[in-house]
């Protein structure tokens, strides 16, 4: 079979393509990720070879509103560690276009300046109809920078507002970008977002405003306390002109000390990979599921339920039983 086929021919070719991708070639890390995110055949196989070489970089997740600048302050962060001689990854989540289903690549435009570093690997990746502003296989993805040696990977994720947490589950450092003249944003995404902060950032904080964000997070930080009796710190910047990114990057990492401190790495970790785990059975059953059935049994299934010929709990029952007994 064809499968099998490419699977044989990758297998023979694995060692060489993660030693061309661990020693930095962009063309290895370019075909690595575009064979996990696509589910190319050997995808799998692939992860499992790179997985041994991860766990070395930082994961910094940038999250927010649309329009609070992340892009822009995920720029000039790179450019900042780049001045520290540090290897970045940026994966920029991008909504999916409805006309192509691919990414509208926005992030790359407005961060076309790094192309020419080999210091800095830019990836786009369309939502592809994901919920949580992360794309389906962003983890895996962020698990291929990893190995590749980068020494951070910063996930700038779509900017969905409330439902936009799954961040939390992927990255070390979560940072939530907030800017003023939101009007009552901050009080109506607190149940989201706003609690998954590890650092929060007020940018455009050159405009009126942004102290009154500044208070109401305040304000909020006072109601509740962290089990890890961390408090966020609120850093301003203006992106746009670099301002506070030093800043930023203090902050940073003063929460990854905190962490070694109070011995929480480890802990942190095994919370992410729990969750992640739970997702990653998710999928596995989905994909099984969705190879037991064609997309005529979906549509018949479908207008048996809707014609109230069969209730759908007895029907997903059914199926389940199926796969579990291997019955088609």
């Amino acid at each position: 079979m064809y499968t099998c086929f490419t699977l044989d021919s990758l297998n023979h070719d694995l060692q060489p393509w993660i030693d061309r991708l661990r020693a930095g070639d962009p063309r290895a890390l370019a075909r690595a990720i575009s064979t996990v995110e696509n589910r190319a055949p050997g995808w799998s196989e692939l992860l499992k070879a790179l997985f041994p070489h991860t766990g070395k970089a930082r994961i910094i997740g940038m999250t927010g509103p649309p329009g609070a600048g992340k892009s822009t302050l995920v720029d000039q962060l790179a450019k900042h560690y780049r001045k520290e001689n540090r290897t970045v990854g940026i994966i920029a989540v991008d909504p999916t276009s409805p006309y192509t289903g691919g990414a509208i690549l926005g992030d790359r435009i407005r961060m076309q300046d790094h192309f020419s570093d080999p210091g800095i690997y830019i990836r786009s990746m369309a939502t592809r109809g994901s919920l949580g502003g992360l794309a389906r296989t962003t983890a895996d993805v962020a698990t291929v920078l990893d190995a590749s040696g980068r020494d951070l990977v910063m996930i700038e994720t779509v900017g969905v507002g409330q439902d936009e947490i799954d961040i939390v589950r992927l990255a070390d450092i979560t940072v939530v970008i907030l800017v003023p003249g939101m009007g009552d944003d901050v009080q109506t995404i607190k149940a989201g977002i706003m609690e998954i902060a590890d650092i929060f950032v007020i940018n455009k904080s050159d405009r009126e405003g942004a102290e009154r964000v500044e208070r109401e997070i305040r304000a909020m930080q006072s109601l509740a306390t962290r089990s890890d009796h961390w408090t966020p710190p609120i850093v301003k910047t203006v992106a746009s002109e670099g301002t506070g990114v030093k800043e930023l990057a203090a902050a940073i990492a003063q929460y990854e000390a905190f962490l070694q401190k109070e011995n929480l790495v480890l802990e942190h970790n095994i919370h992410n990979w729990q969750e992640r785990l739970l997702e990653m059975l998710r999928d596995a059953m989905l994909d099984k599921a969705r190879g037991h059935l064609t997309d005529g049994q979906v549509t018949r299934y479908a207008a048996e339920v809707a014609e109230h010929r069969r209730d759908p709990y007895t029907l997903v029952e059914e199926i389940v039983g199926k796969l579990e007994s291997g019955k088609p």
